[in-house]
């Protein structure tokens, strides 16, 4: 009777042992980060430059943090003209966007294709000129003053709504995304809020809309 008890006392412990050791491992397996990065260029954007005063050049990399999040570091140029309702200015300047999106819809073959969310912060230190401002002048005339070139600075969070698909067996993908954007703080000139910033779009008004079409490549 007494060997029996050892014996099944023995087994027992080992069997805890075992399957503690094993959620160990799952556990400690689930949260491992392993390197993975993806490279993408906004192909849209980068093409239409040639074509119009807006000149934007805007590439992301993203990594896979676990089973659907995904870390996104965005960087791009912009240069730009703003010609309407009797102003007359150009910007220029480099923007930076951090954030992270959430796969809500993926492949289960593979599971970097799928629909997302997400979300960035982001900033631009950029350079901006008047040529001219309008102003109301005396007796009611109209005239403009120029401004000379000056260093500003911007700063705005936006939305990530898209989704991204692989080019046959390769590892190429297209990612298209769409951001909602809302300007949080800017400098300003003279009191005049900018009529473009860097990687934000025209911005008389705090919400804009921005677009990309991303040919990626994934390591």
């Amino acid at each position: 009777m007494k060997t029996r008890l050892i014996f099944t006392f023995f087994f027992s412990l080992l069997g805890i042992l075992s399957f503690a050791q094993t959620t160990k491992e799952v556990k400690k397996e689930k949260w491992k980060y392993k390197p993975n990065f993806m490279i993408g260029l906004d192909a849209l954007n980068a093409g239409a430059s040639f074509f119009s005063d807006r000149k934007l050049y805007e590439g992301f990399i993203s990594s896979k943090i676990n089973d659907n999040v995904h870390a996104v570091i965005e960087a791009g140029f912009e240069k730009n003209i703003y010609q309407k309702n009797s102003y007359d200015a150009k910007v220029s300047g480099p923007f930076l966007k951090l954030g992270a999106f959430y796969m809500l819809a993926k492949d289960a073959e593979n599971e970097f294709n799928g629909f997302y969310v997400g979300g960035k912060a982001a900033t631009s230190f950029y350079t901006q000129e008047y040529m001219a401002v309008p102003v109301r002048g005396y007796g009611g005339s109209n005239s403009s003053l120029a401004f000379p070139s000056s260093s500003q600075s911007s700063y705005w969070i936006e939305g990530l709504i898209g989704g991204r698909v692989q080019l046959f067996d390769s590892n190429f993908y297209i990612d298209v995304n769409l951001q909602p954007k809302y300007m949080v703080a800017t400098s300003k000139q003279e009191d005049i809020q900018p009529m473009i910033v860097p990687g934000f779009g025209k911005s008389s008004s705090k919400f804009n809309m921005g677009f990309a079409w991303n040919i990626a490549y994934k390591f």
